[in-house]
């Protein structure tokens, strides 16, 4: 009994650090993107960042993190009732990383050209922010609202940032220039897209549908060659109205390539639909996030 209390505590301990890495980790990206490009170009951000550098650059009495936290601390009310207990733990020791790392991580990158310097910064902090998502919290702000949006409405995590960014930009460039707010939007389309490539990648589900004569082969290479469960659904031809099988199954982005190879090494006139999937819930091939 104590060997399997000892074991499920290292465990747990483990995870603890494991997210607190991963959130520390995207946190130092964060501060680099900040830090190191968008306050240097006086760029505008979105949600709480956004609404952080809006106040900083207006009245510059507080530092970016410190806004930054104070503006967060309405939403994690939210983060409680409507997420849960542990996402809402991590994501205020997430917080608290997220404004230490603005406040102490200062990397100069001397990009002049605005462009690059806003696609650079969309890589840099995209790639902070959906390390940041693989954890078991968030570094708050728009976060927050973007898992609490996934888990009621589907609505994919890079939609919720570039819709919510998008709304705090035209307020903002009532004060600043359309110039900065355009640059601004770059970043933040950036931000979504590479959010969405971290968060979901190499594990993104793909559909398949398959039509073939030989489907009894080609299910017995699903199941055996690439691992993967399969349904076989009841068809008819429109123009043969003769009765045909069709094979449905669910594979990662991986596993793509070697199903197609199957699949053309069974027959080359195989009919064959690939789809992309927003979430899947089920044993092994699931994607249902862990917030």
């Amino acid at each position: 009994m104590e060997a399997s209390s000892t074991s499920t505590g290292n465990g747990t301990a483990k995870t603890v650090l494991w997210n607190l890495i991963l959130l520390g980790a995207g946190s130092a990206l964060c501060a680099v993107s900040i830090n190191g490009i968008l306050i240097p170009h006086k760029f505008l951000s979105g949600g709480f960042v956004g609404l952080a550098l809006v106040t900083y650059y207006l009245f510059p009495l507080l530092s970016v993190p410190w806004l930054y936290f104070l503006f967060n601390v309405p939403l994690f009310a939210l983060g409680w009732l409507y997420v849960g207990r542990r996402f809402f733990l991590y994501s205020l020791a997430g917080t608290i990383i997220f404004t230490v790392a603005v406040r102490w991580v200062d990397v100069s990158l001397p990009v002049q050209d605005p462009i690059l310097a806003a696609l650079l910064a969309g890589i840099i902090g995209g790639t902070g922010a959906g390390i940041i998502l693989r954890s078991f919290g968030s570094a708050g702000g728009v976060d927050i609202l973007s898992v609490i949006l996934l888990q009621r409405f589907s609505i994919r995590l890079g939609s919720t940032i570039l819709g919510f960014n998008s709304l705090v930009l035209s307020l903002a460039a009532v004060f600043f220039s359309l110039e900065a707010a355009l640059y601004a939007l770059i970043y933040m389309y950036v931000v979504s897209y590479v959010v969405n490539l971290v968060v979901t990648g190499w594990s993104q589900r793909k559909a398949v549908l398959i039509i073939s004569p030989k489907w009894e082969r080609i299910h017995r290479g699903i199941l055996y060659e690439i691992g993967r469960g399969a349904t076989i659904l009841q068809g008819r031809g429109a123009y043969s109205n003769q009765p045909e099988q069709i094979l449905y199954t669910v594979i990662t982005f991986r596993e793509l390539a070697r199903l197609k190879r199957m699949i053309h090494g069974v027959d080359p006139d195989a009919f064959v639909v690939v789809t992309d999937t927003l979430e899947v819930m089920g044993l092994r091939v699931g994607t249902q996030p862990h917030w």
